[in-house]
């Protein structure tokens, strides 16, 4: 089973490790890290630099597919190296996925139109906007399509897909594995119970200010 993560300049590393993370250890599978050209590629800061093992068009077929999101996902708006291939990649794939800002890649090569979905809860409108039912869970599957919301929900997408692939006693082996057992100290991870002020200001910093988060 091959999983390809396509990677991309300032992409967001939990988006693409965290599901690696799970994935890898399904029985079976075998994960590449791929990108436009093979070498390193990094994420905004410059700091944290994946290796592409692979080129897009070294893995054509991959049998899932897992987007990543972040800030360089602006620079994906329109038809290039990762878009073509998505395209070709997904007429193939089991399973097609993202996380966070990812979902905006696959709305934009048109594989999510009039699907549900989710995304970062500051990107909800934004993913409205380009024809899909944008939801506000932390993952959503609509057929083969599995999107995750902001960052860290790459996680829990990633066990629920390994449960449709490999049951639910092979995804809750990894989850254990890893000690996925998430006790943060503060109950701001969503819009909904972080304080205002908190809200306000990350919205106000987002790339997407001044959008309404969609219900």
């Amino acid at each position: 089973m091959q999983i390809v993560i396509p990677l991309f300049d300032s992409f967001a590393p939990l988006d693409a490790v965290g599901p690696y993370q799970v994935l890898v250890h399904l029985p079976g599978a075998a994960i590449t890290f791929a990108a436009q050209r093979p070498g390193g590629v990094s994420d905004a800061s410059g700091s944290f630099t994946l290796q592409a093992q692979a080129s897009f068009a070294d893995v054509p077929h991959p049998d899932v597919i897992v987007v990543p999101g972040g800030s360089g996902e602006a620079d994906q708006l329109r038809p290039g190296a990762l878009h073509d291939w998505l395209l070709e990649a997904d007429k193939t794939s089991t399973w097609t996925s993202s996380v966070c800002t990812g979902s905006l890649i696959l709305a934009r090569a048109g594989l999510l139109a009039g699907r549900e979905a989710t995304t970062n809860w500051q990107a909800l409108e934004e993913l409205e906007r380009l024809g899909v039912k944008a939801l506000r869970e932390r993952y959503v599957f609509d057929g083969k399509y599995v999107t995750a919301a902001g960052v860290s929900a790459g996680i829990d997408m990633a066990l629920a897909l390994a449960a449709r692939i490999a049951g639910d006693d092979v995804a809750m082996a990894i989850q254990l594995g890893i000690e996925y057992d998430p006790r943060p100290p503060f109950n701001a991870g969503s819009p909904a119970t972080a304080p205002a002020q908190i809200v306000a200001a990350q919205r106000s910093a987002s790339r997407f200010a001044g959008a309404k988060a969609a219900n």
